[in-house]
């Protein structure tokens, strides 16, 4: 049977790992077309300096059944990402769903660290890649998505704007960086809604992506070890939880209704009944609100 979304085209603009991957790879198992962004490819990696790849990334987007396009882009510069745009328009005809996953700043940011003590250079840094590429990547490829109505934009962000509003997160330039996308959605919002199409913030709970995981020095396969040592990190899901997420939204015909708004992978689960890889549903800013955050002890009982 074809998927939900055979014949429709998406964009992940920063889909090398993590949160971008697992959108690019359900987005490709419910059918899309999926051209993959990012810096690090097969024959040189970017100051990660990581194993993880876009031409990896379209590989796993085509085993789920969809057609997965890598294209190598560096989203800081607009020469890149209109040339990208140009190929999609000229191969496909259309963009149906662009998602901003577009991040970079691993390695820029320092733990409670005040904006007088935090390295300027890296935190300026962080900004352009965080919150400069989004704005780049929309200013070029929204003519493109508003050729047909019901396009979809999606802002990844860390943390709801409910959340993040009432609690400082990591550093000023971090706290800046993920309250400013949560910002754009909302304001895309306002500017696409009577064109015809939908913006909104969607934020992971607490992601086992692969940096996660190699910080904890576990794999997928055996994650629960570090709750010995990170008992509240049993609240933590996949990265193809939230790419459910995306899929769940742009499958809905009715997803005006969510216009500038800020979402969760966790709430949207209970919205659109789809589940993590283990068949659970895991809702980690409740769980961060209620349980760790409130200094009780990790329990995820009623929340995944």
């Amino acid at each position: 049977m074809p998927g939900p979304l055979k014949g429709r085209v998406a964009l992940v603009a920063g889909a090398t790992r993590g949160a971008g991957r697992g959108i690019a790879v359900e987005l490709g198992a419910a059918g899309a077309t999926v051209y993959v962004t990012g810096r690090s490819t097969r024959a040189r990696r970017s100051e990660y300096d990581r194993p993880e790849t876009v031409e990896d990334t379209a590989d796993l987007v085509a085993e789920a059944g969809g057609e997965g396009i890598a294209v190598p882009t560096d989203h800081l510069d607009p020469a890149q990402v209109r040339t990208l745009v140009d190929r999609i328009a000229d191969e496909q005809g259309r963009l149906d769903v662009l998602v901003n996953d577009i991040w970079g700043g691993e390695n820029l940011f320092a733990w409670d660290s005040p904006v007088w003590e935090h390295d300027l250079d890296d935190g300026l840094r962080l900004l352009r890649l965080a919150v400069e590429t989004h704005a780049v990547t929309s200013h070029h490829a929204l003519p493109l998505l508003l050729r047909r109505p019901g396009g979809l934009v999606v802002e990844v962000t860390d943390g709801t704007a409910d959340y993040n509003r009432d609690t400082y997160r990591v550093s000023f330039f971090y706290d800046l960086a993920k309250a400013s996308v949560l910002r754009m959605a909302f304001a895309l919002g306002h500017e696409l809604g009577p064109r015809g199409a939908t913006a909104v913030a969607l934020t992971p709970g607490w992601l086992r992506s692969e940096i996660m995981l190699e910080n904890f020095g576990v794999r997928e396969e055996n994650w629960r070890d570090a709750l010995e040592r990170v008992p509240h990190f049993a609240i933590s899901e996949t990265p193809r939880y939230v790419g459910r997420a995306v899929t769940a939204l742009a499958a809905d015909p009715d997803v005006a209704r969510w216009n500038g708004a800020s979402l969760s992978s966790g709430s949207l689960a209970q919205e659109y009944g789809f589940t993590d890889l283990d068949g659970s549903r895991p809702d980690a800013w409740r769980y961060l609100v209620e349980v760790q955050d409130a200094g009780r002890p990790a329990d995820v009982a009623g929340y995944r």
